[in-house]
């Protein structure tokens, strides 16, 4: 998919295949509250902010390669330099 302007408004389909999930399952995490992906209601249609879309993935991102590892021991209970 292109990059779009961050405020345009995808539809619940477009989103979904954005995030590799189920039309479905969009509706579920909004009627469950499970996760606090913003929606645009236009009439009764559900659209979905792609700068929205974009902020969702990135909180959802573990692992990533410049994040400062917390932790102050090794895997062997060894303290850690710096």
């Amino acid at each position: 998919m292109e990059p779009f302007d961050k405020n345009r408004l995808l539809t619940r389909k477009e989103a979904a295949a954005y995030l590799g999930v189920k039309e479905l399952t969009l509706a579920l995490w909004k009627s469950t509250k499970r996760y606090d992906l913003p929606v645009v209601k236009v009439g009764r249609l559900a659209k979905y902010r792609y700068g929205d879309l974009l902020d969702f993935i990135e909180m959802r991102t573990v692992n990533k390669p410049n994040e400062v590892n917390p932790l102050k021991y090794d895997v062997k209970g060894n303290k850690r330099n710096g």
